[in-house]
């Protein structure tokens, strides 16, 4: 029996009924074997009774015999089969929590593998086999493990759910059409889900893009972070530059006023002491006198007082001091007038510092508005007047008469300070223009036409060109020029770094655009004027 069991397959132990190991086997009288259960079941609800193989009617009930031969040879089948099953289920693994277990296996569950949505079982690798070898099995509709199954079967016809109601947005099995469902937009269960997948795929790529910019945002706001840190130190060196600054211009006022008020009061003590010795100094010679008379005056020697009267008669070399007036210093207002002073070395600063502030760390020279005979250099920080016209496109933002050029960078708010070395030149133009400037032909140099500039012309001529020009008396020439503005006060100064002093203010300015900076290096008369004109870093002045 074990031989011969060796040399049948499996598929002539399956009821072709329930597709499984016979489990009591019976034989029709057409020769057709079936599970006891199955057949019985199946002409209970089948009249007449049929063969399900061969179609045989039987009109009568027919005797159902057990095949003895089939029964043992199925018992053998299925034991050899069970322990096959047990041996490869201890390969496999046992289902964890979360996972879904096989609904076939006894006493330890092992993981799924599939879920059939006919049988509404779920499957590990050795219960699965008859699904991917049996023809009729194949038919079954395998998923990817799920648990509830019964979920899955409808709850008022107990058929598998199979289509889609877009109707009233819910899954409905075949018979719901002609039911509840009559007359609604019924779709195949598939169909929807491609087009919902496909929303989803839709809606997970907006989901990824929204996560994406609020990772950039993440990136934004530390570097804005990062930025902030940057700038609040810079913040922090600046104040304490500036407030040490301060500090030491009080101090130096303060010392200079002490050493002022000291120098009076010695040259006073030193006064006092002259005439104080003098004074003693004659004192002592009249108190000698004195005595001499006196004792000239107890002499009872005739002779001798008269002998002696002559010379003791002549008066001393003295000094006569009614006229002579000490009249200690005033010092009254001297502490004003140093708080005067400080006052006005404090405004200077302060309108140097309160643009540094602002300043611009980063002032290039915008080589698209250079004039063609402007010779800039490389960083952007240097510019002069060449011998050579270079061949540049006459773009609309190109100087083409006057030899000018703009900053690239441009400023509509707020204040801002630059300061430009002018040493060694006789000749150049500072200041600010707006951005709608005429920039081709003659121009007006005129607050109205968006210039507010002054120059230097013939090495000592300075000009403000304001409306009517101003010629400027300075005190020295400056080797440096610092350009403070602010937009908002509608205020553009010029200083003389070095000597701290104020050289022209244009105020009342009305700004309504961009303003830019504007530098002018001036002709070069044979190499006179070659020096360049150097935007130069700013440095807080004491």
């Amino acid at each position: 029996m074990s031989a011969a069991s060796c040399l049948l397959t499996e598929d002539q132990f399956l009821c072709s009924i329930c597709q499984d190991v016979f489990t009591d086997p019976v034989t029709t009288s057409c020769g057709h074997n079936f599970c006891k259960a199955c057949i019985t079941q199946h002409w209970d609800i089948n009249y007449p009774h049929q063969c399900p193989n061969c179609n045989k009617l039987f009109y009568t009930s027919p005797e159902l015999q057990v095949n003895t031969f089939i029964s043992e040879m199925a018992a053998q089948f299925r034991q050899s089969a069970q322990q096959k099953a047990s041996s490869s289920s201890s390969e496999q693994q046992a289902a964890k929590p979360g996972e879904v277990p096989c609904d076939v296996c006894t006493g330890t569950k092992l993981k799924a593998l599939k879920s059939c949505l006919v049988c509404l079982v779920s499957y590990c690798e050795t219960h699965l086999v008859p699904h991917l070898t049996k023809s009729g099995l194949k038919k079954h509709e395998l998923i990817d493990p799920v648990e509830n199954l019964e979920g899955r079967m409808c709850t008022e016809h107990d058929k598998l759910l199979e289509l889609f109601c877009k109707t009233d947005q819910m899954c409905v099995c075949r018979l719901c059409p002609y039911s509840d469902h009559k007359n609604h937009d019924v779709v195949p269960l598939k169909e929807e889900y491609e087009g919902k997948k496909s929303k989803l795929g839709k809606t997970e790529a907006e989901i990824q893009q929204m996560i994406q910019k609020r990772q950039l945002k993440i990136q934004e706001i530390k570097h804005s972070v990062e930025l902030s840190e940057e700038d609040a130190g810079r913040e922090i060196s600046d104040g304490v530059q500036v407030f040490t600054a301060l500090k030491e211009s009080v101090e130096r006022r303060m010392n200079e006023l002490l050493d002022t008020i000291n120098e009076k009061q010695r040259k006073t003590e030193k006064q006092a002491e002259g005439f104080i010795k003098e004074l003693e100094q004659e004192i002592s010679e009249l108190k000698k006198r004195g005595t001499e008379v006196e004792q000239l005056s107890r002499s009872e020697d005739h002779l001798h007082l008269l002998q002696s009267f002559r010379t003791l008669n002549t008066a001393p070399p003295t000094k006569d001091w009614t006229g002579v007036r000490f009249s200690p210093p005033s010092y009254e207002g001297t502490v004003v007038r140093a708080v005067n002073q400080l006052e006005e070395t404090l405004s200077r600063q302060m309108t140097v510092f309160k643009a540094e502030l602002k300043r611009v760390q980063h002032l290039t020279l915008d080589p698209n508005t250079a004039h063609p005979y402007l010779i800039l250099s490389d960083d952007g920080k240097q510019v002069k007047l060449g011998d050579v016209k270079k061949n540049l496109p006459d773009n609309p933002e190109r100087f083409d008469i006057c030899a000018g050029v703009l900053a690239k960078q441009s400023f509509s708010s707020g204040r801002f300070y630059y300061e430009v070395q002018v040493k060694g030149k006789t000749e150049w133009d500072l200041g600010v223009v707006r951005e709608s400037i005429t920039r081709k032909g003659f121009i007006t140099w005129t607050p109205q036409k968006g210039y507010w500039t002054i120059w230097l012309r013939n090495e000592n001529e300075y000009k403000a060109w304001a409306d009517p020009p101003v010629c400027l008396s300075l005190k020295s020439w400056p080797e440096k020029v610092g350009v403070f503005v602010d937009y908002e006060e509608g205020l553009v100064s010029f200083h003389d770094v070095d000597a701290a002093a104020l050289i022209y203010s244009f105020t009342g300015c009305c700004f309504t655009e961009k303003i830019y900076p504007f530098f002018g290096p001036g002709l070069d008369y044979g190499g006179k004027n070659s020096t360049p004109l150097i935007i130069s870093s700013v440095n807080h002045t004491g």
